[in-house]
């Protein structure tokens, strides 16, 4: 299945606003929007799955995974809900809420590794560039 040219513009639309957006909380808004934009498409997502052999070389799921993270954190704090998280979603959605209230501190773990989750993107960007040139092993 090919993706329209829409489809790869809007990819990197969303994938400019990560790396434009300065170290805060719409930084993380944007990994959101990035993460959900690839998993919305069914390619997108595909081309980034542990089946490839490339992918699991470069740790593309692991890293995609982290971004995950976050984007489901964001998911937790706009709608709350009286489940039990878990203590990975709980960390998760008490970091974005400190990012959120500006209380920044290294101490943050999201906010301590904001640079390497920018690197992540890139990472995971630049895999779903080749894998949709078709220039993949």
């Amino acid at each position: 299945m090919r993706l329209s040219e829409k489809t790869k513009l809007a990819l990197d639309k969303k994938f400019q606003k990560v790396l434009r957006t300065p170290a805060s909380f719409d930084f993380f808004v944007a990994i959101h929007d990035f993460i959900e934009y690839i998993e919305l498409n069914a390619v997108l997502a595909n081309g980034l799955s542990k089946r490839i052999k490339i992918n699991r070389d470069l740790s593309i799921p692991a890293k995609y995974a982290y971004l995950k993270q976050i984007y489901q954190g964001l998911e937790d704090v706009s709608f709350p809900s009286d489940q039990d998280l878990g203590h990975e979603r709980y960390m998760t959605v008490r970091d974005l809420h400190r990012i959120r209230n500006k209380e920044v501190s290294e101490s943050i773990s999201f906010w301590k590794k904001r640079e390497s989750v920018r690197k992540f993107a890139v990472e995971v960007y630049e895999r779903l560039h080749l894998h949709l040139s078709g220039s993949e092993k």
